[in-house]
């Protein structure tokens, strides 16, 4: 074997080693990033479910007593905002999360404000109304749905921000950017205030 083969074949070797790592890295990326996006989607029907839930229960609403008319259209207005604000997950920023966020608390207001009346008000005939028992029901269940979605989209955010963001990652990683948590809307750390 001639000698000035051996060193060829060293940086031949070198080269596809460095470039399979390197493709490793790109790969691994490309997975972190499509679970975001996967989570993201989770959060979304989660959230789509509670949007359907609630327009079945102002129908039930209603159908089942002569209720305060402003109530229902703010719950239907919020309930139209909530819908149009959309986060692309490969793209989120900070803001475009706030804003969703916000949008999603807004409607949830208005909902307790007419379940709170629906109580307060005492129809009699809806409390005792087994679709609208159910429906209750099946928002606190979705509740507890989309925040078990959000927990899981912030640890799969974690994961890919720690992939993306470590060294030596970063340097081969540069299109792909830090992505933003989920967070809570402003004054969520806040006691509510139940008021009959």
């Amino acid at each position: 074997m001639r000698k000035w083969l051996i060193p060829v074949i060293v940086i031949v070797a070198i080269i596809a080693i460095a470039f399979f790592w390197a493709m490793g890295i790109k790969n691994g990326a490309l997975g972190k990033s499509q679970a975001v996006g996967k989570e993201w989607g989770n959060v979304e029907t989660a959230y789509q479910r509670r949007n359907d839930l609630i327009g079945n229960l102002v129908e039930t609403v209603k159908g089942a007593a002569n209720f305060e008319k402003s109530t229902l259209v703010e719950v239907t207005e919020a309930r139209s905002k909530a819908n149009s604000v959309q986060v692309d997950p490969s793209n989120a920023t900070p803001e475009q999360l706030e804003a969703f966020a916000k949008a999603q608390a807004n409607l949830m207001g208005s909902v307790n404000k007419l379940i709170g009346n629906v109580t307060i008000e005492k129809y009699p005939e809806l409390k005792a109304n087994e679709n609208f028992l159910k429906l209750q029901d099946e928002l606190a269940s979705t509740e507890n749905t989309i925040q078990t979605q959000r927990t899981r989209y912030n640890e799969v955010v974690q994961d890919y921000n720690n992939y993306v963001l470590r060294f030596p990652n970063s340097m081969f990683l540069g299109e792909y950017k830090e992505k933003p948590y989920f967070k809570a809307v402003e004054g969520a750390e806040k006691p509510v205030q139940v008021k009959f």
